[in-house]
């Protein structure tokens, strides 16, 4: 990804005030995930393990579509930045009997594929009018 498609791509989610630092954040992380994620997952499709868009804010073992271990469907693990960052430091001190056998030890690597993973979710709509 260059950095034109980077901003186009931060644009479309809905950011603002991107700097050119964040939107090479953004690039990096996307290699990142290309090059260590994509063996076992995609952003839009289930593979070996579930989809990545919308994963910010989403419940761990909530895609439909995607069978996962008992111990990642019954955790009640919301994916928050910091949760992202806890898992992939160490799956399996987070959610003791999933089957993630991947860590990313790097704490900068960490941190650019969570930034890439924010840009793979839609903003949350906003609430109806009179609901706070």
């Amino acid at each position: 990804m260059n950095i034109a498609t980077a901003l186009l791509a931060v644009s479309l989610m809905g950011w603002h005030g991107v700097t050119h630092a964040d939107t090479d954040e953004v690039a990096r992380g996307q290699a990142l995930y290309q090059s260590h994620c994509m063996k076992c997952h995609a952003i839009s499709t289930n593979e070996v393990g579930p989809r990545h868009q919308n994963l910010i804010g989403r419940r761990a073992g909530s895609v439909p579509d995607f069978v996962y271990s008992s111990a990642l469907k019954n955790s009640q693990v919301v994916w928050t930045e910091d949760m992202l960052d806890r898992w992939l430091s160490n799956p399996e001190a987070l959610i003791p009997g999933q089957e993630m056998d991947v860590r990313v030890r790097s704490a900068e690597q960490r941190r650019l594929l969570i930034a890439y993973l924010k840009t793979q979710t839609a903003p949350a709509p906003p609430a109806p009018a009179g609901e706070h």
